[in-house]
């Protein structure tokens, strides 16, 4: 009777039927009310979405398994503190925490979540060493600006730890041996990053990505013998996208880059020795991409309120990464070039990534040579270990040879290693550009994701990434673009649309923007990014008192999410509510201290209420996480100069203008800070070059007609007041230069006094 209901309650959930799940396992526990059994009950409700549920379940359970399901509830009802003691108990300091690598990925959310940072990263890292497939962790080591590099965690020891896992732990007949020999391969992924709109309700306590970003819901266990003998307890696992390339057949070989008549430029070498089955880099040289040296496109009051009000500029790197490193499957380098533009065409998703190389003769010549060398060496190394090792070369050609069964599949051991060693591959590039990409060094992020083979690229994932980076660039059109392509592809995704709802709010298009956040509530209306998306739509016709309670209902959905603090602050201030602004940049800093846009928030309240000490110290935090922001520079640089340390404001401006040469705001700055200290000409000079980026900016007609008037040069300071009223300022500014204008022949002494 025990195996006949645990099988329904199986056959159940696999068929997504929690609620006859839910019942069967009632009078299974009714019935037979162990442990386990109430693990599995507790797992019903966890996949129904009901944490409450299991934690009343599973309160004061004892069993490793038991306790991480308690964890998980906890978690996701914002239990934290009950989480962390489930996992590890104050009365036993020496327990190991359960589940291997999800059990210490789930405690390094709870450690991040209660600003514990460098636990969090030492727990993110120990999941990443038992399970090096788990992507979930080195995102979060992003986030937190502690990731390594990525050829070096998805390197030589990770393909040997896949391996080890796959190939010992398939020999291992019964299934706790085998857990407990192998971290606990069934069981890797029960942390999922994916959720469903409704798990975003129930789940305060959800990751997030600085602009991204979809909370995560944590469910699943370890696989456990029940004690009538029967089979694991397999629908504790959620599988991620990974566990699913590695549940079937072994991945297939790495696409070769490709032109777009189909001729391939490289052939996979397929050997699948152990000893070389971790990819060699092979580098090729690279053509830089070209700059097309278009300007900017300038609109609304740029100098007045010229701060991004969403993020802050970021500089194009002056140089691109030079090589493009593309690897194969198993252990010799095959190279691919790029050439063409770092622009996203509309016609193609990938009509940048046209691959140039030398002659199909040269290459292959190249290639040859490459390959013999290594495989040389590949010799030397093999018949110097199989001198000494005798035994281990037959037991590694038996792995090789022998079958293994993988997710209900039989894959025989090469593949295994194969597979394995394509998977890291992927994951090195992908590992490298997000990195890149969370220390916003934007353009060698676009160099590396750019070194994926097109079915990767073409994704919605790496292209919402790439409308990420374009949008920490400052590239609003090319951000457009990308983030276009990805709605094609997965118009059902949600990843990156609060981001693409600002690129659409600071272009102004509020047609599409309107049109976005109506098709982002109609997929999900339980989803942060939806409401973002709606509260941008209503910021954008300036009605900020409905923009506000849509962000505001963004952070009731889930008040992880950093950006939706970041744009209540921003609406707050746009309202002059600057008291409650204040508290919801320190909000979105609880949630991520990484979060610059919170830092430089806070440093523009200050400066606009005249507090410059408290807002120098604030843009030096936003400066601090994101360098190459020129914008925050310049009013780093403002600050600098309103606390009368002119000469190190000149320097920072210096600065912004080298990091974005076509931001005009450092420059404008600049002008204004050499006229406080009488360098007429110097300003005039870096006014006349600003006027080749901005010609139709009212503000620099004016700020010139104000330093001529302070030369006396009054004819010439009249036509630029005039300049600058023709190009129709707001009225704000109008009335100012109206007033200058007026008092034109003023001494400035007298108008001091005045």
């Amino acid at each position: 009777m025990e195996a006949i209901l645990v099988d329904c309650v199986q056959k159940s959930l696999r068929h997504f039927m929690h609620a006859n799940a839910i019942f069967l396992c009632h009078r299974l526990c009714a019935e037979f009310p162990t442990e386990t059994n109430l693990q599995l009950l507790a797992g019903c409700y966890l996949q129904n979405n009901q944490a409450y549920s299991a934690y009343h379940i599973l309160k004061g359970a004892q069993m490793a398994q038991s306790r991480y399901l308690f964890a998980i509830s906890c978690f996701q009802m914002d239990l934290l503190s009950e989480a962390e003691t489930a996992l590890c108990p104050a009365s036993e300091p020496s327990v190991e925490v359960p589940n291997g690598a999800a059990g210490h990925y789930l405690l390094g959310l709870i450690y991040r979540y209660t600003d514990r940072r460098k636990s969090a990263i030492h727990h993110f890292k120990q999941a990443l060493s038992m399970d090096p497939l788990m992507w979930a962790a080195y995102e979060e080591l992003c986030i937190l600006g502690a990731a390594e590099d990525a050829t070096a965690v998805f390197g030589e020891a990770a393909a040997l730890c896949v391996q080890k896992q796959y190939l010992h732990c398939s020999t291992t007949p019964k299934l706790q041996s085998s857990a407990e020999d192998c971290n606990l391969v069934d069981t890797r992924h029960s942390v999922s990053e994916d959720t469903s709109p409704r798990q975003l309700k129930l789940m305060p306590g959800l990751k997030d990505v600085p602009g991204n970003h979809h909370g995560a819901s944590i469910l699943g266990g370890t696989s456990q013998p029940i004690n009538s003998g029967l089979s694991n307890i397999s629908f504790y696992n959620t599988p991620s996208p990974m566990a699913t390339q590695l549940s079937g057949v072994a991945p297939p070989p790495l696409c070769r880059n490709l032109q777009p008549n189909g001729q391939n430029m490289s052939t996979v070498n397929t050997d699948s020795s152990p000893k070389s089955s971790v990819n060699s880099t092979i580098q090729a040289p690279r053509r830089k991409f070209v700059d097309e040296g278009k300007l900017r496109k300038i609109s609304g009051r740029l100098f007045s309120d010229s701060g991004p009000r969403r993020s802050s500029r970021l500089s194009s790197d002056a140089s691109l990464n030079a090589n493009a490193a593309v690897v194969s499957g198993n252990g010799t380098g095959n190279s691919s070039k790029y050439l063409g533009g770092s622009k996203l065409s509309s016609m193609a998703f990938r009509s940048m990534a046209v691959r140039k190389g030398q002659s199909w003769a040269n290459e292959n010549a190249d290639e040859g040579t490459r390959n013999d060398v290594l495989d040389d060496s590949r010799l030397n190394v093999t018949s110097s270990t199989s001198s000494s090792t005798p035994t281990m070369d037959a037991k590694s050609y038996e792995q090789e040879a022998a079958n293994f069964p993988i997710g209900g599949q039989t894959v025989s051991g090469s593949k295994v290693i194969s597979g394995a060693s394509e998977i890291l591959t992927l994951l090195r590039i992908f590992g490298e550009g997000c990195r890149l990409a969370y220390s916003y060094s934007c353009q060698d992020a676009l160099d590396t994701y750019m070194k994926l083979p097109l079915k990767h690229y073409n994704t919605g994932w790496v292209l919402s990434q790439v409308g990420k980076v374009y949008f920490e660039l400052v590239d609003y059109l090319e951000a457009d673009q990308a983030f276009g392509l990805a709605r094609q592809i997965m118009p059902y995704s949600l990843e990156g649309m609060d981001v693409y709802s600002t690129v659409l709010y600071h272009l102004k298009e509020d047609m599409k923007l309107s049109y976005l956040a109506q098709e982002l509530i109609s997929t999900d209306r339980l989803a942060p990014q939806s409401w973002c998306a709606m509260g941008n739509c209503y910021s954008l016709q300036k009605d900020h008192e409905t923009a506000l309670k849509n962000f505001q209902r963004a952070v009731q959905l889930n008040p992880r999410f950093a950006y939706a603090h970041t744009l209540c602050g921003h609406e707050y201030v746009a309202l002059e509510d600057f008291e409650n602004g204040i508290k919801c940049y320190q909000s979105a800093l609880r949630v991520d201290a990484r979060h610059y846009n919170a830092w430089y928030g806070l440093g523009m309240v200050y400066l606009r209420q005249e507090k410059f000490e408290f807002s120098e110290h604030h843009f030096r935090m936003a400066f601090q996480i994101n360098q190459r922001s020129s914008v925050i520079m310049s009013y780093l640089g403002t600050a600098l100069h309103a606390l009368k340390r002119s000469e190190e404001a000149l320097m920072v401006m210096d600065k912004a203008i080298l990091a974005d040469k076509k931001n005009p705001l450092p420059m404008y700055q600049k002008a204004n800070i050499l006229l406080s200290l009488e360098k007429f000409e110097e300003a005039l000079e870096v006014l006349e070059e600003l006027k080749e980026y901005a010609p139709r900016e009212s503000s620099v007609y004016a700020l010139m007609g104000r330093i001529y008037k302070r030369r006396n040069m009054h004819e010439r300071a009249m036509l630029h007041y005039g300049i600058s009223l023709d190009l129709k300022p707001s009225a704000t500014d109008a009335a100012s230069i109206k007033a200058a204008i007026e008092k034109l022949h003023v001494p400035d002494e007298m108008e001091d006094n005045l």
